[in-house]
Order: structure tokens, then sequence, then C-alpha cells
């Protein structure tokens, strides 16, 4: 076979350093480009001039040091995607963390793609639960949603967003969890939790953790969407975690000013805003042209001593269709999840909302909201009537009902059931120290005397009078058993 030439784009490495380097000698090197230097270590163009070109390293790139070969490959960076991914433990180029076998990947697609366009979108029409009766109850998600979870270091977000992976072990729902700069422990803890409680078969974990480098942890995001998105062009639904965009948005700060970009407000790059737009925007409910499929962005980000109003919240809070805003006052209360209920919104899952959830929840937010006014108020000491203490025993044992362990979400018929017994006031006379005992032993019973009824409400979402009937009947009977006396009828 007679030899033909070849074409190299070959540069040299000027700089290097702190996960970023600095080329030259590649004129032809376009933004985003995979660059391989010569001891294997992947880079990105992350910065294009007109005499060098700034690069963030994929890898530790130890070996490399300045003199060092670079060749651009005229591609851009792509992951394995697949069924061969699900049950897995993956890095941000979909190499194996969990000492498995290599991936089996039908086909590896680019991490940055183009959002669903308006026409190629549908209305988002099914409930996400999670579990939560709080969120289900008050502030319900819909698949194709994007929902931010917002609050300040350890209240509980990273808990909210397990919980909901757990909860899909009853649904159709493949779950992608991305861990972006968190601590290995951390990660662990999170993996664990799923196979243990959840369908850990259906899940697949991309790992950018803390020690990884810059530029691992800042593609860990669209590596994740790009792998949940192949399971929504096939017409199903997904599930992405992302934990979370604040430490994100940081590590793409650092290579910024690294590689000499610009800074702006907080010292963030003035694309930082376009940075979680682009990748949010993936998430949507494809039209039944498109197969129908959907993709739900819960990403999750933190703050500082409660601040809402700082650059990257208020920019995720306008990106995302509503928030889930975690109080920490709440949290060392007690209170979890520690959901502030008058701060959080979902603009889209309302209308998704399983038809009995809605009937049987539909005062339940005003009734909560007049309560804690009223709370507030009466520790002053100021004496109250009758009516305002019955408002106040009431409130509490709404609030007795949405406190929830973690790790142990709740199914639509148990949720409908203490919600029934909260809203016809059969709870206002039982002590609180027996509402948690009720709350543990209700699915039990339930299970046990109207599993007909479960069956039906789980399926279709309504709860019928003969349904209702037979909720309340195994209501009245063990609240009969655990409070002699103390029940009222409604």
């Amino acid at each position: 076979m007679d030899a033909a030439p070849t074409f190299e784009h070959v540069g040299v490495v000027e700089r290097v350093g702190d996960g970023v380097a600095t080329l030259s000698g590649l004129p032809r090197t376009r933004l985003d480009e995979l660059l391989r230097f010569e001891d294997g270590t992947l880079g990105l163009a992350l910065r294009v001039g007109e005499e060098s070109v700034g690069c963030v390293l994929l890898g530790s790139g130890e070996k490399v040091v300045a003199g060092s070969r670079v060749q651009g490959t005229g591609e851009i960076i792509r992951v394995p995607v697949g069924d061969g991914l699900l049950g897995r433990i993956v890095d941000s180029t979909g190499a194996p963390l969990d000492d498995g076998p290599p991936i089996a990947a039908g086909r590896r697609d680019p991490i940055e793609r183009p959002a669903p366009a308006i026409v190629d979108r549908d209305l988002v029409t099914q409930p996400l639960m999670t579990g939560l009766t709080v969120i289900d109850a008050m502030i319900p998600l819909g698949r194709g949603q994007r929902e931010l979870i917002i609050g300040d270091r350890k209240t509980g977000k990273t808990a909210i967003a397990v919980d909901t992976i757990i909860n899909q072990r009853s649904s159709d729902v493949i779950c992608v969890y991305a861990a972006i700069g968190q601590k290995s422990s951390a990660v662990k803890q999170v993996i664990e939790a799923v196979q243990q409680q959840g369908a850990f078969d259906r899940c697949v974990f991309v790992v950018g953790e803390s020690g990884a480098p810059p530029g691992a942890q800042w593609i860990t995001p669209y590596a994740a969407c790009t792998m949940a998105e192949y399971f929504r062009d096939l017409g199903q639904d997904a599930l992405l975690v992302i934990d979370d965009l604040t430490k994100h948005a940081i590590v793409y700060r650092e290579l910024s000013l690294l590689l000499r970009k610009p800074p702006g407000r907080e010292a963030y790059p003035g694309d930082v805003f376009y940075l979680h737009a682009r990748l949010l925007e993936r998430a949507a409910e494809l039209s039944d042209r498109l197969g129908g499929g959907s993709l739900t962005a819960l990403p999750i980000a933190e703050t500082q001593a409660g601040n809402l109003t700082a650059y990257i919240p208020t920019n995720l809070i306008s990106i995302t269709d509503g928030q889930i805003y975690l109080e920490p006052k709440l949290f060392y209360e007690g209170q979890k999840p520690a959901v502030n209920v008058g701060m959080s919104v979902s603009r889209v899952g309302g209308q998704t909302q399983a038809p009995a959830m809605k009937h049987v929840a539909e005062t339940l937010k005003l009734e909560y909201a007049q309560f804690l006014e009223l709370e507030v108020f009466t520790r002053f000491g100021a004496m109250v009537d009758e009516r305002t203490r019955r408002t106040i025993e009431h409130g509490r044992r709404i609030r007795a009902i949405l406190v929830q362990p973690e790790h142990r979400p709740v199914p639509l018929a148990e949720q409908l059931a203490l919600l029934l017994a909260t809203e016809e006031g059969k709870l206002d006379a039982v002590p609180l120290d027996l509402v948690e005992r009720f709350k543990s032993g209700l699915g039990d019973r339930l299970s046990e005397h109207c599993p007909r009824a479960i069956a039906r409400i789980e399926s279709i979402g309504e709860l019928s009078d003969e349904d209702r009937q037979d909720l309340v009947a195994v209501i009245d009977a063990f609240l009969a058993e655990i409070a002699p006396g103390s029940r009222e009828d409604s």
C-alpha cells in the first residue's frame, strides 16, 4: 500500500499550572476543541487568541510541562451514552470509577448540545413525585420541569434530591446524579443510600469530586446531562440532579481568572449566566413527534447566610421554573425537610399535580401560612380566643405531618391519608407526641385494610368517594387504638 501524507496540528506548551495550560503553535484550534498532550492527557480549549490558546486539563497532567507537545484533534469532547451506564459510577469523561468493566456504550455523544426548540417541546403534564409530603402537596414538581433546590450549607439540600431519586424506585424514571466538587465521603454516602433504598440499577452517578482537576469538575454537569438526554430522546423520563451549581460557578471562575478572562461582578466572568442557562434549558418535555420523553432538572445551589440576592442564586432563580428554599432556622428547630413554604414556589408543577392531591391540599398552604403568622403573635404571651387556639393546634398538626425522616419517601396514598386526617381535624385533639406514632404506623394499616384503594390511587392519582371513605375508616380505627378518648370526629 502506498504511503500518503498526513496533516497534524501540533503545538507546544508555553506555561502550565493549576489545571490550565497556555499553548502556542495551534492557529487552527477552535473553541471547545479537544486537545491531546504527548503523555495522553486530554485538554479543552477554553480561550482562543491570535497568538496563544488557553486550555483546561481534564486529567492530572503531572507529566505536562513547558515545552511538551500538544496535538489538536479537530473534535469536541464526547461521552458514552446508553443502557450500559445504568448502575454505574463514572467520571466526567465516562470512564468507570467503580472498579467494574469498561462501559459498554452504544455511541458517544457531545457534552454540549443545543436545547430543544420551543416547537419541539410540549406542556408539562405528568407529576414527578418526590415522596416528600411538604413538596408533593404544596410545591409539586412536573416531569420536564427545572426546580432549584437552594439554601445554606448543611440544611438538607442533597437529602431532598436523594429522597427524590429513592422515590423513583416505584416509577419508570431514570435518575442521573452529577456530583461537582463534593468530598468523596459525601458522594459515597449518596451512592450507598441509593443502593440500600432505591433502584440503583436505574441510576447513573457522574462524579467530579473535589480532588478531580478543575476542568473535569467543570464539564461534569454537561456530561451528565448528555447521558440523561439519551433516555429522554428514547421517549423515556429522566431526572438529572446537579449537586451543586454554586461549586460549578466557582470552578469556572477559577479557570477563567487563570486564563486571563476579564472578571465581572464578584469576579465571575461575564458569561457565567450563559454557562448555566445553556445547561438547564436542555431539560424539557418533548413533543409526541419526538417521542414524548422528558428530562427533569433539580439543580442545587448554596447560599451564604440565607442571601438569595447574591449573584449566582439570582441567576439560577431566574433560569429555573421555581425554587425550594431551605431555611437554617427551621432545620435547627428540627423541622426537616426545612422547607420555607412561603419563599418556595413551583411555577409549573401545580398543573401536573395528581387530582387527588390537588383536591386534598388545595387549602393546606393557606392554612399553614395563617398558622405561622398566629404562632409568632402568640409567642409574645398575648391572650387568644378559642378560635385562634384551635387554628394554632390545627397548624401544629400540619407541621407535624410535614416532618419526615431522611431516606423515607412516602407513597402518594399514604400522603393523601395523612392530609385527609389533617384536613378533617381528626388529629387536632391527638397529643403531638402521638402524631409521630400515627404517621409511622399508618402505612402498614393502609396496606393491610385497604390495598385495593391504595392500588387505584397509585395507578390513576384520583380519590373516589368510596376510596376516601375507606381511608377515613382506617384513620378512625387507628386513632381510636393509639389515642382512645382524644379523637374528634369531623
